[in-house]
């Protein structure tokens, strides 16, 4: 036996107990009637619901109403199995008698848990009155009566009275119909549960989303974008299965509530292919390029298809190219890890996660697995272990560029130092060169050796070009000059060596402080410093000095004699205002700190033309 056919065989016990499709060799009796006010036969109700296929050309087929059905209708009890069934064009009838054993008048919901049924009708009878409910996807949302993803159909019954309820379903593709008998406590518990557990997930799947964004307009990577893409694709097809978008986004547009499906789907397999594409790091040329380049049309191409050919035909169409896309980016991702690219491992466990989900789900959706909310929770998770899977990846993808970028920056110096030791004898006069090149190279310098931070030099650089950038865009720039207080009596005290010491601890409060990328630290003088902070207006600047004033005399240090020391720090700031230029600036940011210092010092006051 072949291994194909072994693979079959095992696929085939395994899925068979899960197919729904009608019995025809059920016994054709009448539907018991369920006791609403038993609770166990409630959760039940499947035990008592019978059904009947009417395929095209029969009498059921065409009748509109239950009174148009033959009398000798043969309906098939459910057994309690769901009715679930494939891509059918059969109407599907089904049937259930409900009766109030209670001695009160009590309310319950019949309540249909999938949310894409193209059409469907209830009729309830009791006594003399039949009231009926003509709903669907091809109705708008408020057709339904109660602003609810699923299907509710109110039951109120007297005490002792019994009500005949039939249903009609037809829809183009495959068939749910999961029905429960609730009260309105049990319906408010369930949706309570499922509202968090769905704003959870679409929570966390926007944040993600948006958070790539970011970092693709900060770093400019692309594979960001396309990640943020696919996510977003990704929560809109399951926002439109779920039943979500047709409630909150197109509820009067009966067009796109079936076409959003099949066009999320195919714009999920274009954004997966992209970003496998960019994440990969596929060589040009190789077959597995040639073959993503080929997917990103076909995914173009089903995208444009899905406005022309009906819903049937691009559900069935795009869900297979889905499945090709994930299971070629598996196999791509395979190949990039055999060659050594150890992301593709993160990458390959993402995708192995997503095809076993997404296998699943497709099965539920398409009529071949029962229990679709259960199939639902399964791809949440599903898709929520891919995310953080891949967004784990593209830390390891980073992590190892980086690593990459230090090893050739590594080899590059130590090729450099062989070279050059290799030729000292030879080029002894271009060392005495290079020599004096390098002496006037540390004069250049642009940091300072004690602190770390940028020296005078580079302020005296940065400063005018911030200042006219500001002036051009009409962003703020603060400046802040920051002295620490009484510095001479630490250098007399304690020496020289424990003042360096002090300046290192200023350095390093200033560069934890000032954390956004442009703002710049710099010791221009001895204990002198200057932060220069870009779109950062006088208030914010002063939240910083404060913040960073308050660190440093909360953070004692320890003196060579064991004293405990604090050192306290004086601030001035002052904001660019409009027609200043640099020197104008720092003029205000030093008659501000030289003000801190009258008052008392341990301060950071604005400037008066800044507060003015």
């Amino acid at each position: 036996m072949s291994p194909v056919l072994r693979m079959f065989i095992v696929l085939s016990l395994v899925l068979f107990p899960a197919l729904a499709t009608p019995d025809p060799g059920s016994l054709r009796i009448g539907c018991q009637t369920l006791d609403a006010t038993d609770s166990g036969a409630r959760h039940s109700l499947m035990q008592y619901v019978c059904f009947y296929s009417a395929p095209p050309g029969e009498p059921a087929y065409d009748a509109s109403e239950p009174g148009q059905l033959p009398e000798d209708l043969a309906w098939t009890p459910a057994h309690g199995r769901d009715l679930v069934f494939s891509a059918t064009r059969s109407v599907y009838w089904v049937h259930l008698h409900i009766r109030n054993s209670g001695a009160h008048r009590s309310l319950w919901y019949l309540k249909l848990d999938y949310p894409l049924l193209d059409e469907i009708t209830f009729w309830q009878t009791g006594h003399d009155t039949t009231e009926s409910l003509v709903t669907g996807d091809q109705h708008p949302f408020s057709s339904r009566g109660i602003d609810y993803r699923y299907f509710l159909l109110p039951v109120t019954l007297d005490a002792g009275e019994t009500h005949s309820i039939t249903l009609r379903v037809h829809s183009s593709g495959a068939l749910n119909v999961p029905l429960s008998l609730e009260t309105p406590a049990e319906i408010i518990a369930g949706s309570n549960h499922l509202t968090l557990a769905h704003g959870l997930f679409y929570g966390a799947l926007l944040v993600f989303a948006v958070f790539n964004l970011l970092l693709f307009f900060s770093s400019g990577t692309v594979y960001y974008f396309y990640n943020a893409f696919y996510m977003a694709a990704l929560g809109l097809f399951l926002f439109a299965m779920g039943g979500f978008a047709n409630q909150y986004f197109w509820s009067n547009s009966t067009d796109l509530a079936n076409t959003s499906i099949p066009l999320s789907l195919s714009l999920c397999a274009l954004a997966m292919t992209l970003f496998g594409r960019s994440f990969l790091d596929v060589s040009p040329g190789t077959t597995s390029e040639t073959a993503l380049k080929t997917q990103a049309w076909l995914c173009v191409g089903f995208l444009a298809l899905t406005f022309v050919l009906p819903y049937s035909k691009t559900i069935l169409l795009n869900t297979v190219l889905t499945l090709a896309v994930i299971s070629s980016l598996f196999i791509i991702a395979a190949i990039r890890w055999k060659q050594g690219y150890q992301p593709a491992l993160w990458y390959l466990l993402a995708w192995l996660v997503m095809l076993i989900g997404g296998l699943i789900y497709a099965l539920a959706a398409f009529g071949y697995l029962t229990d679709f909310l259960a199939r639902e929770a399964l791809m949440q998770i599903a898709v929520g272990g891919q995310v953080i899977l891949l967004n784990y990846a593209m830390v390891q993808r980073w992590r190892l560029l980086n690593e990459k970028l230090l090893a050739v920056e590594h080899n590059a110096r130590t090729e450099l130092e062989f070279k050059v030791h290799e030729r000292t004898a030879q080029l002894r006069s271009t060392m005495r060169e290079l020599e004096k090149a390098n002496r006037k190279l540390s004069t250049l310098s642009l940091n300072d050796a004690l602190t770390g931070l940028h020296n005078r030099r580079h302020l005296d650089t940065i400063f005018p070009e911030l200042c006219a950038e500001a002036r051009r865009t009409g962003h703020t720039l603060s400046l802040a000059l920051v002295d620490a207080d009484h510095f001479k009596r630490i250098n007399d005290t304690w020496g020289h060596s424990f003042g360096d010491t002090c300046l290192q601890f200023i350095a390093e409060m200033l560069s934890r402080h000032v954390k956004r990328p442009r703002d710049i630290a710099i010791r221009f003088g001895g204990e002198e410093f200057a932060l220069l902070l870009p779109g950062t207006d006088a208030s914010g600047a002063r939240n910083v000095c404060n913040a960073l004033l308050a660190d440093i005399a909360n953070t004692p240090l320890t003196a060579p004699d064991g004293t405990e020391v604090r050192i306290t720090l004086s601030a001035g700031i002052a904001s660019l205002a409009a027609g200043e230029n640099q020197d104008q600036l720092f003029e205000r940011a030093d008659e501000a700190l030289y003000a801190a210092k009258t008052e008392g010092r341990n301060c950071a006051l604005l400037s008066q033309a800044t507060e003015a």
